[in-house]
């Protein structure tokens, strides 16, 4: 989400007086919200309901969350719940670099409440240990590579292609919608169903990232191995995002 003039950037763009702007709280309110709901939908679904769902069921659930929020609270921040869509909007100039950390804050705090209502739902059931295979295959919905014991097959060089180049996508999705000639209204339509891409191809490789919010939220809880992993789902969806952004800079460099 960005401020140029009166007009406020992010899957839903609008235009107001200067005195119904979103104030820095309401943007942080706002980001802490959808963050959360994010990590509780996606990430909840795959813990809860993964085996029931599979892979299909819990790519068009985080896909729903993204759909969903941006019309809840994109007329309030932009609905960038994903610190890699702040970074991206922020090398387009679409977001002012005071405005990151406040992003940046809210979604990280906003996915731990995530995760932690998560995890209160799962201790209900008398079965549940965070490392159990009935419970999004003992991940607790973390990403991670085959390595340190980790539950994935897939190796390090597949998870780096994986997070740079399908964050890349996303969020080069997400830039497109604010450009100009985007339809109004649609943006969370076409965000949404882009991560539910993402998640459709890489579920199986490493459990999708894209987000480091949302990654780190759910490593806090599993622990062990998706902690010590947790760095790489910082950075490389950083370098995607950052990617996207150039590229962004190069194809309509009139509107950034």
């Amino acid at each position: 989400m960005s401020e140029t003039g009166s007009e406020v950037e992010g899957l839903v763009t609008y235009d107001e007086t200067a005195a119904d702007q979103p104030t820095l709280a309401r943007i942080a309110i706002a980001e802490f919200v959808g963050t959360m709901v994010l990590v509780l939908g996606g990430c909840g679904t795959a813990v809860l309901a993964g085996n029931a769902m599979g892979t299909l069921g819990v790519a068009i659930a985080f896909g729903l969350t993204v759909l969903c929020m941006a019309y809840a609270i994109g007329h309030i921040s932009g609905c960038h719940i994903n610190p890699a869509v702040t970074v991206g909007l922020w090398v387009t100039g679409k977001c002012e670099t005071r405005l990151v950390p406040v992003y940046f804050i809210a979604q990280f705090l906003g996915g731990l409440l995530g995760a932690l209502v998560i995890f209160g739902i799962a201790s209900g059931n008398s079965a549940f240990d965070v490392a159990s295979d009935e419970f999004a295959g003992g991940t607790f919905a973390s990403n991670g590579w085959d390595a340190m014991d980790a539950p994935f097959t897939y190796n390090f060089v597949a998870m780096l292609i994986v997070e740079v180049v399908l964050t890349a996508l996303f969020v080069a999705v997400v830039i497109g919608t604010t450009q100009k000639r985007f339809p109004l209204g649609f943006g969370g339509l076409a965000a949404g169903l882009m991560l539910t891409l993402v998640h459709l191809i890489s579920i199986p490789v490493d459990n999708t990232s894209v987000n480091p919010a949302r990654s780190f939220a759910v490593a806090v809880f599993r622990g062990d191995w998706a902690i010590k992993q947790v760095w790489a789902f910082i950075v490389f969806p950083i370098v995607g995002a950052v990617i996207a952004g150039v590229l962004w800079k190069v194809l309509a460099p009139e509107e950034n």
